[in-house]
């Protein structure tokens, strides 16, 4: 992977300026860091050219930022609409093509409100609450005022929500006195605290150390120099030591998560590149055996995540190693109950994201194939748009699910109804090329 210059706002005249001033007198710290960022970025592009995948619009997103992939960007609505396929015009509501049928628009929900953006009291659930009584009165004390009624807590408290700074591993130094007589000088040490425990690292504080590294990616090293510059040191390598032990510790947790992501009635798959020194050191006869289609070794490292969803809950599972999304996803239907019948299968459309020997209802993402048609849009304009328009009907009926809280059922028969003839209208009309595209 390239690492990624800074970038550096200069227009043409500046370097001419700059180049001027080089010739007359040494750079001053200013110029030179802008000459530096310029001969980077010479270098930078040379290596995006030299890059056979990289395209020019690629070579855009990356200098100047990737563009939005929404099809009202994509698609200007002044009322100049682009030809489709067929070489007919369309207006705005009208994407299904000669001959093709387009279901019912589907009703629209009330938008919810937004709020003012502040969290009350209610957000704070892991705040240490603290309560206040009132200085001079209780319930049942004549009221000061009128002197005639009583005060009774009749009333919803006050909150107030202070927040504090604090490192994320906190730190207690017990000093227990230690007394020496001075004739036989025997020492008397206080006594340990009661609940202060044997340990130097209790285990909130390895909950902590394995939420922040893998919950929320905060490297260690990192973590040391925060905990050093707060002043409550902690090596990178006793964090290791710490999440090492508490693995040990939470290993029955992950097999039984394990289980339970196996009777998921949906199951989302994908992996990523990875590059971890120990296992790219691993022999041969370590690694897993390569399909018979393909007889190179494999080298590669991967990071597999596999999302289960049952019920409204979700298990997420990450797999390191030189295995594929598909296999490790196998490894994981393995532990299906049998009575179970298939479960959904989310992902794109690489083979290798496919589990073997275990049966699926496979579901491509689209969202992945309607990428594609976004990143030739400049080319193909009617027949993209036609795509990206109906495409956009499609997720609109499955916000508006989404926010009347349908069931599972409720959903597809939703969808059934106002997206199904939006679907079906691809085979009807759309040339093959465009699924040859999207797949």
């Amino acid at each position: 992977m390239m690492r990624p210059v800074e970038r550096v706002d200069m227009n043409r005249e500046e370097l001419e300026a700059l180049l001027e001033r080089a010739k007359t007198a040494p750079l001053s710290e200013e110029d030179y860091a802008k000459l530096k960022g310029v001969v980077e970025t010479l270098g930078y592009l040379t290596d995006l050219l030299e890059d056979r995948k990289t395209t020019i619009q690629k070579l855009r997103q990356l200098l100047f930022g990737a563009s939005t992939e929404k099809t009202a960007n994509l698609v200007k609505t002044d009322g100049q609409h682009a030809a489709t396929g067929a070489g007919s015009e369309q207006s705005e509501g009208s994407r299904t093509p000669p001959g093709g049928t387009g279901g019912e628009p589907a009703p629209k929900s009330d938008a919810k409100p937004k709020g003012h953006g502040r969290n009350g009291a209610s957000s704070y659930t892991g705040a240490t609450k603290i309560k206040i009584c009132h200085e001079s009165l209780k319930p049942g004390d004549c009221c000061p005022n009128c002197k005639k009624g009583k005060v009774y807590a009749s009333m919803a408290p006050r909150f107030l929500v202070r927040v504090v700074g604090q490192a994320p591993l906190g730190a207690k130094v017990y000093e227990m006195e230690n007394l020496r007589c001075n004739l036989c000088l025997e020492v008397f040490t206080a006594q340990t605290p009661e609940g202060v425990g044997e340990k130097k690292y209790d285990e909130t504080s390895g909950s902590i150390i394995v939420t922040l590294k893998y919950g929320s990616g905060f490297p260690f090293y990192r973590l040391e120099h925060l905990q050093g510059s707060m002043g409550i040191p902690l090596p990178a390598s006793t964090q290791w030591e710490i999440v090492a032990e508490v693995a040990e510790v939470v290993d029955p947790a992950y097999v039984e998560l394990l289980r339970q992501a196996a009777q998921g009635k949906v199951l989302h798959n994908d992996d990523t590149p990875m590059k971890i020194l120990a296992l790219m050191k691993e022999t041969n006869a370590n690694k897993p055996e390569t399909d018979a289609a393909d007889k190179r070794e494999r080298t590669g490292v991967f990071t597999s995540g596999i999302v289960s969803i049952d019920d409204g809950h979700k298990i997420a599972l990450f797999f390191t190693g030189h295995q594929h999304a598909g296999e490790n996803l196998t490894d994981v239907l393995a532990r299906r109950a049998s009575e179970l019948g298939p479960p959904i299968q989310m992902c794109d459309a690489l083979s290798r994201n496919l589990p073997k020997g275990f049966e699926v209802l496979l579901g491509y993402c689209t969202t992945h194939g309607r990428r594609k048609f976004v990143d030739v849009f400049a080319n193909f304009p009617g027949e993209c748009r036609y795509v990206l328009e109906t495409l956009r009907d499609v997720y609109k009926n499955d916000a508006i699910a989404e926010e009347q809280g349908m069931s599972a059922q409720e959903r597809l028969a939703f969808h059934q109804v106002h997206s199904g003839p939006l679907m079906e209208g691809f085979d009807l009309s759309c040339p093959t090329w465009i699924f040859t595209c999207a797949a």
